[in-house]
């Protein structure tokens, strides 16, 4: 199973670090994928969940151990256009599916093989075991 890491927490939700390339890095660092929130502005990119925060070049995003979190449309249009980058968009919907055709399901929703499992800590099943990947802020009890 992967384990992803949600905005690079590893131990918790932590605003004030979450989305920073630089915590992102660390993370990676230690071994696990992590998600990310992006937004293009213009010819601009940038990491962050409720807005545009952190500038970082469109080459970042090319990297296999990230999940990349569309946060507006000009983010999702961008990265579509690229099959280095592996990303997605949803708001509440119970289930959407990355461009590389994974199914990334809401908290608490039923899981298939081919699911990454958003927040497990929220979730109602019993068990974890057959979906794809876990996508948690509390990433390092999964290990």
């Amino acid at each position: 199973m992967i384990l992803i890491s949600h905005r690079g927490n590893i131990h918790g939700p932590n605003p004030s670090w979450e989305n920073d390339p630089s915590r992102i890095t660390a993370v990676l660092e230690k071994g696990y994928n992590v998600e990310i929130d992006v937004w293009r502005v213009g010819k601009q990119w940038f990491l962050g969940h409720d807005f545009p925060l952190h500038k970082i070049s469109f080459e970042y995003l090319m990297n296999d151990a990230l999940l990349c979190h569309a946060k507006n449309l000009s983010a999702l249009d961008g990265m579509l256009r690229n099959e280095d980058i592996h990303c997605f968009w949803h708001q509440e919907d119970y289930y959407t599916i990355t461009n590389r055709g994974y199914i990334v399901s809401y908290p608490g929703y039923a899981l298939a093989d081919n699911t990454i499992c958003m927040k497990p800590e929220m979730h109602t099943e019993s068990s974890l075991e057959g979906c794809y990947a876990i996508c948690s802020d509390y990433v390092e009890e999964y290990k």
